[in-house]
């Protein structure tokens, strides 16, 4: 009984586990099943899930319609109905034909003439007694500008009052023994002697009178110097030409001696505009070119000259050379040390197509325009441009368009805003592989973004684009880039909102405000030679 009931109790247990079993075994696999069936729908197992899936290295792919490199981005085309355009005031013009730029503009510096510049010195050394010219003054030749009292002048005059008293008493011996030997009271000999004497006391009047001379001494004054006559220790110091006094450095009572610059007198009736050109450029510069001067503070004031000197040596640094024009300033407007605009005339270019700024709208670091086909009316297509040589409110265009063509002038930003409102070109679309990523944004607000943005590039050609169109009213942000360390604009100011940003080369920097009102807001570089302007809608 025993052995039978050990064995029955075995085969219960047996029983039980293999039951235990196969519930854990299909409960395991229904688990299993509903986690598969889980995890597949989670992975995104679809096709349009997978297309979106961010790639294992954090790094998002390319959007569609995304540009590399320097390809060009692709036409996008805009629809306006009758009432939008006509809202948006929109102009179209043909494309212009122009010759491409003849001329070069370089910043410059109003420097003297150096040939008509004099500091100057006293002739001999001496105490200041009197300095009758001021700063500023306009002196003529001749004119009285300092006067020094001189113990070395009145030993000088000393000297020559001697010289000439003992040269008048040897005439008189000369002509007494010339008496004698007629009548035989003197000797041949005598009278030799006394001619030698005679000559050597002219030489030492001459002597005399030559550091006379040589100390500033007119020879009117010379002349009238007698024995009778008081020492004169005092000496006037004459201007050399007529100027204007630029700089004064004697006051009475300074000790002074040959070497000590009393003033400096500068006929500024001509001035010299010193440029920096370019490498790039040297091969259109020439000494005898014309140039054109013109300045920020007598816009209207126009001074032609010619370049009279391009330095051999250039700056290894900003790799460019000095180029100096001459121009006339009759009435004194150019001032030493202003900036100055250098427009320096070339040869006549080929003919290029010429659209007017306004006309141009960036896209991220690209710039657009805005086409039209006459016989689809509010059909807009947006195409990338390549831009040349800008003068005044025109641009060349390099690539991108030719002349006949119909582009819109005015109203551009409002195609490009109406174009972003629609996402018809992603922000990511204007990306390139050379443009830093924080640089890279839409110009105008995008869908479900109420910051209306737009980016403008500081160029060896200045601001590019020179003008900026926003809406009132509405939140801006403008990035400024500099690509380029041949300019001054190495910082941007705001005058109107008191805003002023230092540019470093190749760093995005934002500058946001809220347009307030319509209008025009000037902005340009720290010395003002670069300009540009936002246009409030």
């Amino acid at each position: 009984m025993t052995g039978g009931s050990r064995v029955t109790m075995h085969k219960g247990a047996a029983a039980l586990i293999g039951l235990a079993l196969l519930l854990t075994g299909a409960g395991a696999s229904y688990v299993l099943m509903r986690s598969s069936t889980s995890g597949g729908e989670q992975m995104g197992t679809t096709p349009a899930a997978a297309t979106t899936a961010r790639p294992a290295s954090g790094m998002q792919e390319p959007a569609a319609g995304t540009t590399t490199g320097t390809a060009p981005l692709p036409e996008v085309v805009v629809s306006l109905t009758a009432d939008a355009v006509d809202r948006a005031r929109i102009v179209v013009a043909p494309v212009a034909s122009g010759t491409s730029a003849a001329e070069i503009r370089l910043p410059g510096v109003v420097e003297p003439n150096a040939y008509r510049q004099v500091a100057v010195t006293p002739f001999v050394a001496g105490r200041v007694t009197r300095v009758p010219a001021e700063l500023g003054d306009r002196v003529r030749r001749g004119q009285t500008i300092a006067q020094i009292y001189s113990p070395e002048l009145a030993e000088a005059h000393t000297r020559f009052v001697s010289a000439k008293a003992m040269l008048d008493a040897h005439d008189r011996e000369l002509q007494r023994t010339q008496k004698l030997v007629e009548i035989g009271a003197a000797s041949r000999q005598e009278l030799e002697r006394i001619h030698a004497e005679h000559a050597a006391q002219t030489a030492a009047v001459q002597s005399a009178r030559s550091a006379l001379e040589l100390l500033g001494v007119p020879d009117s004054t010379l002349d009238a110097l007698g024995a009778e006559n008081n020492v004169n220790a005092t000496i006037s110091v004459p201007a050399p030409m007529d100027g204007i006094v630029t700089e004064r450095t004697a006051n009475v009572g300074l000790n002074v001696d040959p070497a000590t610059k009393l003033v400096t007198v500068v006929d500024l009736s001509t001035v010299w505009v010193v440029a920096d050109v370019y490498e790039k450029d040297f091969s259109r510069v020439r000494v005898g070119g014309e140039a054109t001067v013109t300045t920020s503070a007598y816009p209207w004031l126009v001074r032609r000259g010619r370049i009279s000197y391009i330095d051999p040596q250039m700056n290894s640094e900003t790799r460019t050379a000095k180029v100096r024009v001459e121009v006339p300033n009759p009435r004194g407007e150019l001032r030493l040390g202003m900036y100055a605009d250098v427009a320096v005339s070339g040869a006549a270019g080929a003919s290029v197509p010429v659209i007017p700024r306004s006309a141009v709208q960036n896209v991220g670091d690209r710039t657009v325009v805005y086409l039209v086909n006459p016989k689809e009316p509010g059909r807009f297509i947006e195409r990338e441009v390549r831009l040349g040589q800008a003068s005044g409110e025109q641009v060349e265009v390099a690539s991108g368009v030719q002349s006949g063509d119909l582009v819109v002038t005015e109203g551009s930003f409002f195609v490009r805003a109406e174009r972003d409102r629609l996402g018809l070109r992603p922000a990511t679309a204007t990306a390139t592989g050379n443009a830093p990523a924080s640089s890279v944004e839409g110009h105008g607000a995008g869908p479900g973004d109420n910051v209306q943005t737009a980016k403008v590039v500081v160029n060896e050609q200045g601001f590019e684009p020179a003008e900026v169109r926003l809406r009132a009213g509405t939140p801006a942000r403008l990035t400024f880039l500099r690509t380029t360390d041949k300019t001054c604009g190495t910082e941007v100011a705001f005058p109107s909102l008191n805003i002023k940003r230092v540019l470093p080369l190749n760093e995005p920097v934002q500058i946001e405000f809220t347009p307030a009102n319509t209008g025009e807001v000037s902005f340009a570089c720290g010395m003002n030679m670069l300009r540009g302007t936002v246009v409030i809608d």
